[in-house]
């Protein structure tokens, strides 16, 4: 059974790109240019990641996660928490309220 996305209480999530680059490319001493052509993506692909302009695909979470060691759900999650965050806030939450859960009853 999946795991429930834990989004932290007062703070937005840490983006997938923020993670990229402060986590990975930073400590490794890789430039975005460098790490594109090693991972095969153009520079601007991975620039927009990293500062937040782009999600993070599963062919993006693929590649980062065969260079860098990681799982692909890694980078796969950090995007959902993200993307869930973010959804949160913007939802209207009036009518988010009106919905109730549907009984067996009537969901036929």
């Amino acid at each position: 059974m999946p795991r429930e996305i834990r989004l932290p209480k007062y703070r937005p999530p840490t983006a997938p790109g923020e993670l990229l680059a402060q986590e990975f490319l930073e400590p490794l001493g890789l430039t975005l240019t460098a790490f594109a052509k090693h991972i095969g993506i153009g520079r601007d692909r991975l620039s927009e990641v990293v500062h937040g302009r782009r999600r993070v695909t599963p062919d993006t979470a693929m590649r980062l996660s065969l260079a860098l060691r990681t799982t692909v759900q890694f980078w796969l999650n950090a995007q959902m928490a993200t993307d869930l965050y973010e959804a949160q806030r913007a939802a209207d939450s009036a009518a988010l309220k009106k919905i109730k859960p549907i009984s067996p009853s009537s969901a036929a």
